[in-house]
């Protein structure tokens, strides 16, 4: 399988749906990983999980994925030995607890889904973390009562910024400081307090300038009565920063040690999150689990399109049995390609281990590789044809298929000459055939569809049209060989009826009918001699094709005694003979009334020259002389 197969499938789109029923990263990066197995075990396990999870949305409803997040950035910082914050912690205690919650949830469905419930016994439990992060974070930080150091250290903090609020609300309160003071409220600079002072009594305030306003009017100053406390309280915060880091340091540790297993959890909820959303799809779209093979046989029964909406034809479809390439003929828009890609995205989904729409008794392959040919491969960079990007495809594929192979070709063999792209669409289904690949393939091709009906292990199979109403029924019936119903419609469209009984015969035998016309049904052209008057007089300014050129030209000069007419072309004037010419558009078609004619076969600067000539420019007269005098110098040298 190759990204092409995954794109023409629409299989992304597919996973997209499913990713939605997601509650977590975690599912939603499985299911990005998530790739259709070839192993029959892995994709049985699959389908399994996918049913078992199914029956307990169908019976519980929810599953209890409160508080389980991504934690696997968080993880990787631990292991690269970064102290986790607050937050951080909190998130992976939530996360643990999720775990908990979860094993006890599925040991409890071990009845009615025991694989499921057997991934449980791997999920280990950490109570203690989760209590020990409860207790010592509260709020997103670390809490007092952590440890007796810490509230010892806050219990200081608190009693000296009490002291220090009381100091400077003094000196606020202090009518000789009123003139000094900018705003009367106390200010948090650089973690120190701080009273706004107006610049201009900064030296009248015994203290330490901390900050200046953006502007220079006020100044933050700390009074000399609170610099004491002010050291101290700084020297506080630091000791309370390094308990708080010890006790997140302690933290860290303590989930660093048992990493490994979390890291296991990590994995196993992911897993769960991915077969739940599975189930939750299975059961939106009322999915089955098909009966599996791996030995290419594929039956589909009332098989819908996993991302068509509202009426769809259901498809019956069968393969690998009886017949191991099966031809499919009909009118275009008649579904022949919706059919194989309906075939394609079920294998890919069922291989995924995801659950379809269809009947029970629907039986699915498992291929080693499903390859497709859908589509206009056109290739601008490449500068590859449609039909040199279809062998291109094609020989890729011949050269890694193998007999446990699923191909879906859409139109094979089209692009080029139909009895050529024919003969080579038979011997390439011939030889992928003689591979030992399963086939499917649409075709107009009459051939196609000859060769297929003489071969014991080819199938011809049609898609059903209404010839009364010219309309598709989207309904594929195998055994059946299709028409592209081109004699139905043209003769709805009453064509008449020895045209569509000689078209019959023509598909039947290939024996033409080559009579000739008889004398007196055609009309010969008429033959204009050099001396004799033509049938139409060009005029000044008629368009004409030049047919010696394949061009276009101007008339300017009308027909002389030589049957000769001037054209005005590339610029310059040449004479053309009349039976050269066709007209193109008559002068009175491309002009309005009075237009002046002349103006197509001069230029613009000596249309301008004229002009100013005409109304008495001196400057035109001077250029004139100018240029006569330039003559005559050049004559007389």
């Amino acid at each position: 399988m190759n990204q092409m197969t995954f794109e023409k499938l629409q299989y992304n789109e597919l996973k997209e749906i499913v990713k939605s029923y997601c509650v977590s990263g975690l599912g939603k990066r499985m299911i990005d990983q998530l790739k259709p197995s070839s192993n029959l075990k892995v994709v049985k396990n699959r389908l399994n999980e996918t049913t078992e999870a199914r029956v307990i949305i169908d019976t519980v409803g929810h599953v209890p994925f409160l508080g389980v997040s991504n934690i696997e950035n968080t993880i990787q910082n631990l292991e690269k030995g970064v102290i986790l914050g607050p937050s951080e912690l909190v998130s992976v205690s939530d996360f643990l607890r999720g775990c908990r919650k979860i094993k006890k949830f599925m040991l409890d469905k071990e009845f009615f889904a025991p694989v499921l419930s057997s991934y449980a016994h791997s999920i280990a439990e950490f109570k203690n973390i989760e209590e020990e992060v409860d207790f010592a974070i509260k709020g997103n930080r670390v809490d007092s009562a952590a440890s007796r150091e810490l509230r010892r250290i806050r219990s200081s903090i608190d009693s000296v910024e009490e002291k220090v609020t009381e100091r400077l609300n003094k000196f606020l309160n202090n009518s000789a400081n009123k003139k000094y003071i900018q705003e009367f409220f106390i200010s948090k600079k650089d973690d120190r307090y701080t009273i706004p002072i107006k610049a201009s009594f900064k030296n009248q305030v015994s203290g330490t300038i901390i900050e200046v306003s953006s502007k220079g009017s006020t100044v933050f100053i700390e009074p000399s009565t609170v610099t004491k406390l002010n050291t101290e309280h700084a020297m506080l915060k630091a000791e309370e920063a390094i308990e708080e880091y010890q006790i997140l340091a302690t933290l860290s540790g303590m989930i660093l040690e048992n990493i490994y297993a979390i890291k296991i959890n990590l994995e196993l909820i992911s897993q769960y999150d991915m077969v739940f959303a599975k189930a939750k799809y299975s059961k939106q779209m009322d999915g089955i689990e098909p009966i599996l093979n791996d030995y290419g046989f594929i039956k589909i029964v009332n098989g819908k399109h996993p991302l068509l909406s509202g009426e769809v034809v259901p498809l019956h479809f069968e393969i690998g049995d009886n017949y191991r390439s099966l031809i499919i003929t009909g009118p275009n828009a008649g579904g022949k390609t919706i059919v194989l890609k309906t075939i394609g995205l079920l294998s890919l989904a069922v291989m995924s281990g995801l659950h379809i729409v269809a009947d029970k008794e629907t039986e699915m392959s498992v291929f080693d590789n499903l390859f497709v040919d859908i589509g206009d491969n056109q290739s601008i960079e490449n500068a590859l044809s449609t039909f040199s990007s279809h062998m291109k495809n094609l020989s890729e594929i011949m050269r890694v298929s193998n007999n446990h192979t699923l191909l879906l070709f859409d139109e094979i063999g089209s692009g080029t000459e139909p009895n050529e792209g024919s003969a080579l669409a038979i011997a390439i289904l011939e030889e992928f055939y003689h591979m030992g690949c399963i086939t499917v393939a649409t075709t107009h091709y009459g051939e196609i569809k000859r060769f297929s009906e003489m071969h014991t292990d080819f199938m011809n199979a049609a898609m059903q049209f209404n010839s009364e109403t010219l309309e598709p029924k989207y309904k594929l019936l195998i055994g059946k060989s299709g028409e592209s119903n081109a004699l139905w419609i043209s003769k709805k469209m009453n064509i008449r009826e020895n045209v569509l009984q000689k078209a019959k015969g023509y598909m039947e035998n290939k024996e033409y009918h080559l009579d000739t016309v008889k004398e007196g049904k055609t009309r010969k052209p008429k033959i204009i001699s050099e001396n004799s008057k033509v049938e139409y007089e060009y005029k000044k300014g008629d368009r004409v094709k030049l047919l010696d050129y394949n061009d276009y030209g101007i008339v300017y000069k009308e027909i002389d005694n030589y049957n000769n007419v001037g054209v005005f072309y590339n610029g310059g004037m040449i004479d053309v003979h009349v039976k050269r010419l066709a007209i193109e558009l008559q002068a009175e078609e491309l002009y309005p009334e009075g237009y002046d004619l002349e103006t197509l076969f001069v230029d613009y600067k000596t249309r301008k020259m004229q002009h100013d000539i005409e109304r008495g420019s001196k400057k035109a007269l001077r250029k004139i002389q100018k240029e006569i005098r330039k003559n005559r110098d050049q004559r007389e040298n």
